[in-house]
């Protein structure tokens, strides 16, 4: 088994920064103010020859147990419980605070082993930090600086003891590992084995950590009545049916005018690129307050990015009339949402544990959707009965001809359209085409690209010169 490493310490002093290192990936969000971390993140991390799960926690703080830093530290302690070492982390540099005896206290108790690490010891400054984390009883502390990697050997010789030496080749992908899964290969090169990646998205509270709480069966992420409550982007390895899935819950995307500060700009960056490496995008909707705005914006995002769209209606039961909702729903959406006319809607209740099979049904189903494949043979015949039904229009007197299709690729379906004059196809015949490719060949919801390839023309002078 691969041992496990556990960050622990007050705000501030370094644990996301020292994550980051561990992992060789920036993943945890880094910033001046404290507080920043909130869930608990795990990654695979490596030193030297030592491979380990590291756990990056938020900073132990005093609080009531039912208020959000009370949710965050019960969080911290289940940390603790998980991990085989622990790495307690102080500020060298501003020496022992009151806060940092009590919480020393805590790890003590634990009865996990603790290694004492005085972080930012670089230079002169941290020396008398290093003197007083004597007196927390944790044995010597050791000098290290996560933003330099100046310490990394003592480390190192700090958890050998803890950590089988042999790296865990069957282990997991790392949270780290965000390889371009999308628009590279072909369903030849899909492995059944890989987990497959579903990213959770939506506005602020609409439900999306209490979504994955629930399908993973524990309390794995911070939830409550507050907006904007996630920051980070976090994964969770799950299993349903059978089936590998990679969740990742993501923080709130609100209105672009709205986001001002530099950590909510950085979380939803997190977002961004949560979005760009999945497979499939569930875009969780309050179905008390339905496509809004903002909801459509996010779905037009995952669109241009090329992902498989699922739209989840979250909050369904605190919905009178269900039926009537849910079908006046699907007309607006392929009203508003033509570009992935019809996108698989699926009520659900994150916090009644309602709907999460069907969600996953929709999830699976859109995937292999935007996996599919048609011949050339058959897009061809289709292409000659659509030309017949409406040809394309003249372009100041000259005629487009359009000679043949073919899919170039799929992960999302892409079609190459080839012919002369197709740099003046209208974008309504463009429309309409790719529009009777999804009734045609069954691509529903997922996002459709057509590209034109133009014939040469020996005797144009001017493309000869």
């Amino acid at each position: 088994m691969t041992a496990i490493v556990a960050l622990i310490g007050r705000p501030n002093v370094g644990k996301s920064t020292l994550f980051n290192r561990l992992v060789g990936k920036k993943l945890a969000l880094v910033d001046d103010r404290p507080g920043v971390t909130r869930d608990r993140r795990e990654g695979d991390a490596s030193l030297g020859h030592l491979r380990f799960k590291v756990i990056d926690t938020a900073g132990l703080e005093e609080a009531d147990k039912d208020s959000l830093l009370g949710r965050m530290r019960a969080q911290t302690e289940t940390a603790i419980a998980q991990a085989d070492v622990v790495v307690f982390m102080i500020d060298a540099r501003l020496g022992l605070t009151p806060m940092d005896q009590p919480f020393a206290e805590l790890v003590r108790r634990s009865g996990k082993p603790v290694i004492l690490l005085a972080n930012k010891a670089e230079g002169k400054k941290g020396a008398d930090g290093i003197i007083d984390a004597y007196s927390l009883g944790l044995g010597d502390p050791v000098p290290f600086s996560a933003e330099h990697g100046e310490g990394t050997s003592d480390l190192l010789e700090a958890l050998a003891p803890f950590i089988d030496d042999e790296p865990d080749e069957d282990g997991e992908e790392s949270e780290a590992s965000w390889e371009n899964v999308a628009g590279e290969g072909t369903e030849e090169d899909i492995d059944p084995d890989r987990p497959l990646r579903v990213t959770i998205i939506g506005r602020p509270n609409a439900g999306k950590s209490t979504l994955v709480n629930r399908m993973i069966g524990e309390e794995r992420l911070l939830t409550g009545p507050e907006a904007g409550i996630t920051r980070d982007t976090i994964s969770v390895d799950w299993e349903w049916r059978g089936r590998k899935v990679k969740l990742f819950d993501t923080a709130g995307m609100r209105k672009r005018a709205r986001i001002e500060e530099k950590l909510e700009k950085l979380s939803v960056a997190d977002s961004l690129r949560a979005i760009r490496f999945a497979e499939v995008v569930v875009v969780l909707l309050d179905a008390t307050i339905p496509f809004e705005k903002q909801d459509l914006t996010l779905v037009d995002l995952t669109e241009r990015e090329g992902r498989a769209v699922v739209i989840g209606l979250n909050k369904w039961d605190l919905v009178a009339d269900k039926q009537g909702l849910l079908a006046e729903l699907k007309e607006k959406a392929n009203h508003l949402l033509a570009q992935v006319r019809g996108v698989p809607i699926i009520p659900l209740s994150g916090l009644a544990g309602e709907g999460i099979d069907r969600l996953m049904q929709g999830v699976f189903s859109a995937y292999e959707v935007w996996n599919r494949r048609v011949s050339t043979a058959r897009i061809n015949r289709w292409l000659e009965g659509v030309l017949s039904a409406h040809p394309p229009p003249a372009v100041a007197g000259r005629r487009i001809k359009i000679r043949y299709m073919t899919q170039a690729k799929a992960r999302p379906p892409t079609f190459a359209l080839f012919g002369n004059q197709l740099d003046h196809l209208p974008v309504s015949y463009t429309r309409y085409l790719v529009n009777n490719l999804r009734e045609a060949f069954e691509l529903p919801g997922t996002p459709i690209r057509l590209h034109t390839r133009g014939g040469h023309n020996p005797y144009d002078k001017e493309r000869k010169g």
